[in-house]
């Protein structure tokens, strides 16, 4: 819903989440400026809709995720006592859950996410006076919303189950490269924690984005701490 609204996604220097990267828009936060001319008249714009499905697409595909919903939803494997009722268990090397694999391309963009995002974490802390138009640095409720968010999506992110294979995962040998084996260890221990860091991030990527869309309707009002 909020990705269709087009409004409300920014409040001074906070920018929500769900918009983030801000290609085009009316606001300072826009990386190419307004929304193109060429963009048919038809057509509703919102520039969320050009980037959610990257992230949408790494959640979706994300192998604890899957694990989930294949149980929760399809009954597939219905319990782990309880056999296939197939004769041939296709599993996902097949059409349609063989598209499951493109999860390790969409790390990329995730990880791509994660950077842009911890530059917006950045720019929470940055304020620009009314008055004087000066900026200075500050930490208001809203710059601690977004610092959090960061850190919930960098320890899924970051603990990604293809993540750990690209940076040691398919070495004979960790032994002999001492920088892939400290990285596989890092992944590792934030993969053994994969789940709980999968859901408080998914909420909470959601309340950054109500967070700032209420501030911006001056719904709730954001207290600065600094």
């Amino acid at each position: 819903w909020a990705a269709f609204q087009n409004a409300h996604y920014e409040f001074g220097p906070y920018l929500s989440p769900f918009y983030s990267p801000l290609l085009f828009g009316d606001s300072s936060h826009s990386v190419f400026g307004p929304k193109p001319s060429a963009w048919p008249g038809w057509l509703p714009f919102s520039p969320a809709l050009l980037i959610l499905p990257f992230p949408a697409g790494f959640r979706f595909t994300c192998y604890y995720y899957r694990g989930a919903y294949y149980k929760a939803f399809w009954a597939d494997p219905p319990n782990c006592s309880v056999g296939e009722p197939r004769s041939g268990y296709r599993g996902e090397k097949s059409f349609p859950l063989i598209i499951q694999n493109v999860h390790r391309y969409f790390l990329y963009f995730a990880l791509a996410f994660l950077v842009i995002l911890s530059y917006d974490a950045w720019k929470a802390m940055w304020f620009t006076d009314a008055t004087t138009g000066a900026t200075e640095f500050g930490i208001g409720v809203g710059t601690l919303v977004l610092v959090i968010n960061v850190v919930l999506l960098g320890g899924y992110t970051l603990g990604c189950h293809s993540l750990r294979h690209l940076v040691g995962g398919y070495v004979d040998r960790l032994s002999g490269a001492p920088v892939r084996r400290v990285s596989y260890r890092c992944v590792s221990c934030l993969n053994r924690g994969h789940m709980a860091w999968a859901w408080p991030s998914l909420f909470w990527v959601a309340f950054a984005d109500v967070y700032v869309r209420l501030c911006s309707m001056g719904i709730w009002t954001d207290f600065r701490l600094i």
